[in-house]
């Protein structure tokens, strides 16, 4: 019965995104004979493959793991034990229910910034998302395709929950909240708002803001270049208490609008700021989740884990670290933040600098840091030091964290394991400022991969691959065996943007100085786009669909290739470029950890009269 789930489920993604692909670019029906000949041999093609014999070795692996895993759940449930995935770690975590809900039970004590209701209220916030959505609709606020975009999936629609993950790595085990937004009656809205406000406070923030390790090396380096730093020079760094939790909601809003007015917008994407703050506000107060078996309201800050509550903390954090911003600036020190993780460089008395931390935890009731100083102080996952006036970075490891990567004997692409290999050495190259600091990191990460199963053989490869052209060919090691090499290679990777910052670049490169008119157009245009959509574009020429991997489905990405040349042979469709990605199996951790509550408490249903007022308004 699951092999044939696995196959429907495979079939149904692939075949509707050729069918929508073909009849968006060359038109073709959608009932057309040769769509239903390409249904039909791809149908057959799957069952082929997933019910094909396994080998007995396999089929041996797969009935052990299955057994473990039972073994693993029946021992959780007799003993009310709980398994987690610890926080900022792969590890697994595992305890009694009654301490972890005890845990749980304390942080909402602490943070006060939720409140357990009696009644679901589902239907009350969809009824409200979709009155307010329509309301600024009808006052043309938004244009028809924001309405829809950040209208709910009524079918999808459904309560969020909340988990905490335990945070091995501190005193006490404490635990971090995730509310799982994905289906919320608001989580449309809070996506869009974080899509059209986050590359406004990239852009202008960006002076303050560290977007990874390999940015804050660069502005070290920059810092350095001024002279500023020196042998007495000391770091800084504090994080701010459960941020999210603890913002005050409507002071949130109100600083939102003022961030936006400050920076000269009066619309964004063609909405009125007193419309975003409407819509900022819905996402807010109405973040209701399921926690167990009872509900809760959020009544202080915003959902950790919905994408706009980040950007919303961001803007916050911008009104409230002014005044160390414009101290650090007028000493010419360097500022720099991560959410909630805050670096500094200082250069007077460790007193004083005491002092303004300690006056800066006076500036916001709900704002409390927790700081450190010092010449060697670790920052996300960098060390840097302060060595007689030279900065030292290098790699840094949480010495509670297990040298944990993905198991090579986990079932994925093998591609999957030399990029986790080649994204460790990319990482060493850029953070060791020595040749020896990037030596010990080497052996460490050898190390790391061969305790998870990774063959020598395989590393050695990779890593011959990673530092091709960098080391000669004849070489026997597969490492970069004097400082030159390392040296040129470092230069020029750090040439390269780290995928963090092309992402933060790519969301700059969204904003334009005049967008409204631009996006007054699209609204406008919307039916004459369709038309005249009808002339060949590049995307014309490109598929990418996906299937799901398994190891014995070596072939796969050659069958479909087959099938797609076999049935359009002979037609201008077979000028497509098929692309073939893979989507990974359910892991085992899923199939372990679970954390979503029974569908009915998530959801109950959608009131017939409400259905009927939004579809007359999307019409």
């Amino acid at each position: 019965h699951q092999q044939e789930i696995a196959i429907q489920k495979d079939h149904k993604s692939i075949y509707e995104k050729v069918r929508s692909h073909l009849n968006e670019h060359y038109f073709v029906p959608m009932t057309a004979t040769i769509l239903k000949q390409y249904s039909s041999q791809l149908l057959h093609d799957l069952n082929l493959s997933y019910f094909s014999p396994l080998s007995y070795n396999d089929q041996t692996l797969a009935l052990k793991q299955a057994k473990k895993v039972v073994s693993i759940q029946r021992k959780i449930k007799k003993h009310h034990l709980i398994l987690r995935v610890t926080d900022k770690g792969y590890n697994f975590y595992i305890g009694t229910e009654k301490e972890f809900d005890k845990k749980a039970q304390n942080f909402f004590q602490d943070t006060n910034a939720f409140i357990e209701l009696k009644e679901n209220p589902f239907n009350k916030i969809q009824d409200n998302v979709i009155h307010l959505l329509n309301q600024i609709r009808t006052k043309n606020f938004i244009f028809q395709w924001q309405y829809n975009k950040m209208m709910p999936n009524r079918i999808k629609c459904q309560l969020a929950h909340l988990y905490f993950n335990p945070k091995t790595h501190k005193d006490g085990i404490p635990v971090r909240p995730i509310e799982n937004t994905i289906n919320a009656p608001t989580t449309n809205i809070s996506n869009y708002l974080d899509e059209i406000i986050r590359p406004i406070f990239d852009k202008e923030c960006q002076n303050t803001t560290i977007i990874d390790g390999t940015s804050l090396i660069q502005a070290l380096h920059q810092y350095m270049r001024k002279g500023l730093f020196k042998s007495t020079t000391l770091f800084c760094t504090f994080d701010i208490r459960n941020l999210y939790t603890m913002l005050p909601q409507e002071e949130a809003l109100n600083v939102l609008v003022e961030f936006l007015h400050v920076h000269a917008y009066t619309k964004v994407k063609g909405i009125p700021l007193e419309t975003i703050r409407l819509l900022a506000s819905i996402v807010l107060k109405e973040n209701v989740f399921v926690y167990g078996k009872k509900i809760y309201q959020q009544v202080l800050g915003g959902a950790m884990g919905s994408s706009f509550t980040l950007t919303l903390a961001n803007i916050f954090m911008w009104k409230w670290q002014k005044e160390l911003v414009r101290r650090q600036d007028m000493t010419c020190e360097y500022y720099g933040r991560y959410i909630d993780d805050v670096f500094m460089t200082w250069n007077k008395s460790e007193n004083a600098l005491k002092q303004i931390l300690e006056n800066a935890n006076t500036w916001h009731p709900n704002i409390k840091l927790e700081y450190k100083i010092g010449k060697s102080l670790p920052f996300l996952d960098i060390l840097l030091s302060n060595i007689n006036g030279t900065l030292s970075t290098s790699v840094y490891h949480k010495p509670a964290a297990e040298p944990y990567v993905v198991p090579f004997i986990s079932d994925h692409p093998r591609h999957v394991f030399e990029n986790i290999v080649q994204t460790s050495l990319r990482r060493a190259i850029k953070y060791s400022s020595t040749f020896q600091l990037f030596n010990d990191e080497t052996r460490y990460i050898k190390s790391t991969f061969l305790y998870n199963g990774y063959p020598s053989s395989f590393i050695d490869k990779t890593f011959r691959k990673f530092f091709s052209g960098y080391i000669s060919s004849r070489s026997f090691l597969p490492f970069l065996d004097n400082e030159r090499q390392f040296s040129q290679m470092r230069i020029a990777l750090s040439g390269q943007p780290s995928r963090q910052q092309s992402q933060v670049e790519m969301r700059i490169a969204t904003l334009t100085s005049d967008n409204d008119h631009l996006v007054e157009d699209l609204d406008k245009k919307e039916d004459f786009i369709i038309q005249e959509n009808k002339k060949p574009n590049k995307l014309q020429h490109k598929l990418i669909i996906h299937y799901t991997h398994e190891k014995r489905f070596n072939k796969r990405k050659r069958d479909l290739h087959h099938i797609f040349q076999e049935t359009f042979a002979n037609t201008p469709i077979i000028e497509t470029k098929l692309i073939v990605g893979n989507r990974n199996q359910k892991s085992t951790m899923k199939e372990l950890i679970r954390k979503r509550p029974r569908l009915p408490v998530l959801k109950n249903k959608a009131k017939a009269s409400m259905m009927n007022e939004t579809e007359k308004n999307s019409l």
